[in-house]
């Protein structure tokens, strides 16, 4: 099977990469169930990567019910060990504002109904999520953009995402309490990305496109569809620009990351006693340490 060190998760709005070269699609099952969509594998910038499109390519998915296990193994059994994941988000601060990029370092969950996790089943891991994001992938995420330097549009180095379950947007009352505890953008589904590629031991990255002042600001409209299509369009075109300078990056330098040793000392469960069918079922990610 054809295999990429890079993977690209693309949000709303970015269902395809147009640079991609020699493209192929692979169809993958998995012990958690099919990926959101046929992985795509080609060229980019001479590097080969995997893209998907996290909620399908014709949006069929609601961010609940993203089969997240599922795309981060796929992309695992792929070899990929870093993955830049783009996002459409609403904006928490007056300064960061619609299309705007923001390249965050933290999270808050606010979802309630996804499994977040691998393990289970007779075998308990706790990886550690105190930098939830990569901070040598991000920075290399960072320095692309500024690199651009792309009209009219700021770049927002860290910031603390809120992710929220969906799909209906935030009451104005829940939009405040997020400003109060100084968050700075708010999405619905990156959090459960960052967590099992964690445990999957992939670098995670995330360039977050802001799309609307979520519901708080008194100076604008409230969220509607219809503002979001037309930013979508628009950051969907950044968001390429951003992906290819930093796969142009990353083909000259890979940087470390602590995520690729964050099973180590996570597995608490001696694995000689472990269920071999929970063995079997998480092969890909024990195989260092079995």
């Amino acid at each position: 099977m054809t295999q990429a060190k890079i993977g690209i998760i693309g949000g709303s709005g970015l269902y395809k990469m147009d640079a991609l070269k020699d493209i192929q699609e692979i169809r993958i099952d998995t012990p958690f169930g099919t990926p959101s969509d046929a992985l795509i594998v080609g060229t980019l910038e001479g590097v080969s990567v995997a893209f998907l499109a996290r909620h399908g390519r014709d949006h069929h998915l609601t961010p609940t019910e993203i089969p997240f296990r599922a795309n981060i193994y796929a992309l695992k059994s792929l070899g990929v060990e870093y993955i830049l994941s783009a996002s459409a988000v609403g904006s928490l601060k007056a300064d960061i504002k619609p299309l705007d990029l923001v390249v965050p370092d933290q999270f808050i969950d606010r979802t309630r109904d996804r499994i977040s996790t691998f393990f289970g089943e007779g075998i308990v891991a706790h990886v550690a999520f105190g930098n939830p994001f990569c901070q040598n992938l991000s920075q290399v995420l960072a320095d692309s953009v500024a690199g651009l330097n792309l009209p009219d549009i700021e770049l927002h180095r860290g910031g603390t995402y809120v992710c929220m379950e969906g799909p209906a947007f935030s009451t104005i009352a829940e939009s405040n309490l997020y400003r109060s505890w100084g968050a700075d953008i708010i999405g619905m589904t990156n959090l459960t990305e960052a967590k099992l590629a964690r445990e999957a031991e992939i670098a995670y990255a995330t360039l977050a496109l802001v799309t609307d002042y979520d519901c708080w600001h008194p100076d604008h409209d409230h969220v509607t569809v219809e503002m979001i299509i037309d930013n979508l369009h628009k950051n969907a075109i950044n968001a390429q620009k951003v992906i290819q300078a930093t796969v142009r990056k990353l083909a000259e330098n890979l940087p470390s990351s602590a995520a690729h040793s964050a099973l180590k000392y996570a597995i608490l469960t001696p694995l000689a006693k472990a269920p071999e069918a929970t063995k079997e079922k998480l092969a890909l990610l024990l195989q260092k340490y079995r």
